[in-house]
């Protein structure tokens, strides 16, 4: 599917934020977060995109919106598995969320062999964070069962493997909440597969993080978007697979490929390279379909030609509503 973009989507992309009412925001890759109050956040979904932990010079066109709203949409479809941070979405690239203390860990969950569990394994390690891998996998293939890689979440630089031994050695995780975590992360992963093969795709990984709101275990930051998961279209899966082909895929994997193409591997010395707008406008595409897949929602747009001042007025009508 190709999007139409309305006159000056490339000038009014969201790239940061600021607002007049509250103090500056801590600003993550992609997302800015603003503190409330005591007990809720607001977080607003950027169009930056980042990949090999390194943040594009260019923005994508409503990647942000697209970004929140399918975020919104797997949150409501695993809220009887697990408690969610989200409470509201006044905007579309807008988020109100609980205020929790997020747990160190980025939780991994994969279906496939693919991305970097591939690359581990075409350069001859059958063990990925602890967890063994059977001989003669071909990329892309399934494993026997899901399995959980997890990896710790550097304030700088890149996240590191880290096996589930490791976590409760080094007392990172508290036994009987990392008990919990894992449990709720094995369903909510069975969830994202049956959804998703519902809308034609196969779940390939995906990420998970959480939090701890008082002694409740939340679901936190994003779930089952383009950016936190893979997923492979499920019609011609099998042929591919058994011919050797690439899988076609839809997810942010095909940004780190372009940026390979154009010999950027994020390592020291290697040179950004820039997007046209063509391409831009082609990554926008490809996050409106699995919007349209997953939702089985057209999207449409919401002009960000002035974001700072609608910003404030949402934060003026939230803080003055009920917690």
């Amino acid at each position: 599917m190709s999007l139409t973009l309305p006159i000056g989507s490339f000038d009014h992309c969201i790239t940061r934020t600021q607002s007049k009412l509250l103090p500056e925001p801590y600003r993550g890759k992609v997302r800015d977060v603003y503190t409330l109050d005591e007990k809720r956040l607001l977080i607003v979904a950027s169009d930056r995109i980042s990949a090999f932990d390194h943040i594009l010079r260019q923005a994508i066109p409503y990647k942000g919106q697209i970004l929140n709203q399918v975020a919104a949409y797997f949150f409501e479809e695993v809220k009887d598995l697990t408690s969610v941070h989200l409470l509201d979405v006044p905007h579309p690239n807008i988020s109100i969320v609980r205020r929790c203390q997020a747990l160190p860990i980025e939780v991994v969950m994969r279906g496939c062999l693919a991305g970097h569990a591939w690359r581990e394994y075409s350069a001859g390690k059958r063990t990925l964070c602890g967890v063994h891998l059977p001989e003669g996998l071909r990329e892309s293939e399934h494993f026997p069962e899901p399995m959980l890689t997890p990896a710790t979440k550097a304030t700088e630089g890149h996240d590191e493997d880290i096996s589930e031994k490791e976590i409760l050695a080094r007392s990172i995780v508290a036994p009987h909440i990392w008990e919990q975590v894992r449990s709720i992360a094995f369903n909510l992963f069975r969830r994202g597969q049956e959804i998703a093969r519902q809308r034609g795709l196969i779940l390939v990984d995906t990420k998970y993080e959480f939090g701890l709101d008082g002694e409740d275990i939340v679901l936190i930051d994003e779930v089952h978007t383009p950016d936190s998961s893979r997923y492979y279209y499920l019609d011609g899966y099998e042929q591919r697979l058994a011919s050797g082909e690439r899988q076609k895929q839809l997810s942010k994997e095909f940004i780190r490929e372009w940026l390979m193409s154009k010999g950027f591997q994020g390592l020291e010395g290697q040179v950004l390279p820039d997007m046209d707008e063509a391409f831009r406008h082609s990554v926008t595409d490809r996050y409106a379909e699995l919007f349209q897949l997953v939702t089985g929602k057209e999207f449409v747009p919401e002009p960000t030609h002035d974001f700072n001042s609608t910003l404030d007025q949402i934060i003026e009508r939230v803080r003055s509503s009920p917690n």
